[in-house]
């Protein structure tokens, strides 16, 4: 039986160039890790042409096999050649890399890649169509790699930031939870999260409060000097962060301020307060202004009239603002350098010292439990886009 679309059918030599193609850009990588350059190229463009041909010969039907054993043949044969290379980490990676080239060896042999699109489209078109999805997704890769490396190394046996051996051979004895348990049990620590946790909702609800009344005053048209106005409040996410900061140290430390509790929480509303004011400003927009005059004209006072009417729908970009104000409040390090004290020593700054002074490994646990913290909140933050957008009418419920 063929599986090959006779309405696509793409040529033999597109296909194992293609896979070919990508095999030696998958060897370029492992060669480059092996030490290997040159071997790794070679190696990856032989490997991903007997993939090619052999999903040419499963399309055409030549294999009385099922796609789903072919694939998994391709993954020990990815596998045994990861292992017989560089052991069992390099199989598991090589075997990953076999689920992929298994996929997208029967993807374009049997020219799937072609279902969904237009029939009209020109090769050069569909090219671009996956050349740009391609990009977007290598760009992803590099903003979240570093992220990937960090969380693994978190759980490093030994006090370095590099894999060590055992761990590249997933030997158990190669992993620990002790950065952890020294992040929860360190007296250092432990301040400084708590007080992270005592400046950062603080300064979220004077970011809710005042950002969401700016956006409310700023969204109506009577206002003069609204642009200018609004770029005044949004400043400070555009103003290098250095400046902000030693402007910030020399009005508090001339008022007061700087050193203390308070500061600290005022220097970071003002962080916060242009997020909130661009989320709520967004969620304004599709606003239906006469439910106010409604109200108005039943004899509900501006208080009641925000609190009952208006604030019900714009609740999820109140919510949303209000959790980037906690988040930049939160991860913020160069603010509360210049305008707090060593009793305001929050986990970003605690960090800070470990990188500098004592290189402490403590700080990859912490990174973790923070980029945990970080996709709860975005996820939370696009649920709450998503129900903004059905409140307003802009996407189906």
């Amino acid at each position: 039986m063929s599986f090959v679309t006779d309405t696509f059918r793409p040529s033999p030599r597109f296909t194992v160039g293609l896979v070919a193609a990508f095999g030696a850009l998958a060897g370029l990588f492992m060669g480059n890790a092996q030490g290997s350059l040159l071997f790794g190229i070679v190696a990856g463009a032989v490997l991903g042409a007997v993939v090619g041909l052999g999903a040419l010969a499963l399309a055409e039907g030549k294999f009385p096999v099922s796609r789903a054993a072919a694939r998994w043949a391709i993954v020990i044969l990815f596998a045994a050649a990861g292992y017989a290379i560089a052991g069992l980490a390099s199989a598991v990676v090589a075997g990953l890399a076999g689920c992929f080239f298994g996929w997208f060896a029967t993807w374009i042999a049997n020219g799937t890649y072609r279902r969904g699109l237009a029939p009209y489209l020109t090769p050069r078109q569909v090219l671009w169509y996956y050349t740009f999805r391609v990009i977007v997704w290598s760009i992803l890769i590099f903003l979240i790699t570093p992220i990937l490396v960090v969380m693994p190394l978190s759980f490093n046996a030994q006090d370095f930031f590099t894999f060590t051996p055992e761990m590249l051979a997933l030997k158990a004895e190669g992993f620990s939870l002790k950065h952890y348990h020294d992040f929860f049990y360190n007296p250092d620590w432990q301040q400084a999260l708590w007080n992270s946790l005592a400046i950062a909702p603080a300064a979220t609800v004077l970011s809710v409060a005042f950002g969401t009344l700016a956006a409310i005053g700023l969204s109506q048209p009577h206002v003069p000097f609204r642009q200018t106005i609004m770029a005044i409040l949004i400043s400070p996410m555009i103003v290098p962060l250095i400046i902000s900061a030693a402007g910030m140290y020399f009005f508090y430390s001339r008022i007061g301020l700087q050193g203390t509790y308070v500061g600290v929480v005022l220097a970071h509303a003002a962080l916060g307060i242009p997020f909130v004011i661009i989320t709520v400003t967004a969620t304004l927009v599709g606003f239906d202004r006469s439910l106010t005059r409604a109200a108005s004209s039943l004899g509900a006072n501006p208080v009641t009239t925000f609190f009952r009417v208006q604030m019900p729908l714009i609740l999820p970009g109140v919510i949303s603002g209000g959790l980037f104000a906690f988040i930049t409040s939160f991860d913020e390090v160069v603010v509360v350098l210049f305008v707090g004290s060593a009793s305001q020593k929050t986990l970003p700054w605690q960090m800070f010292i470990g990188l500098r002074e004592q290189i402490s490994p403590t700080i990859l646990a912490v990174a973790t439990v923070l980029v945990a913290i970080s996709i709860v909140l975005l996820t939370v933050v696009e649920l709450l886009r998503r129900r903004s957008e059905r409140l307003r009418g802009m996407s189906p419920g």
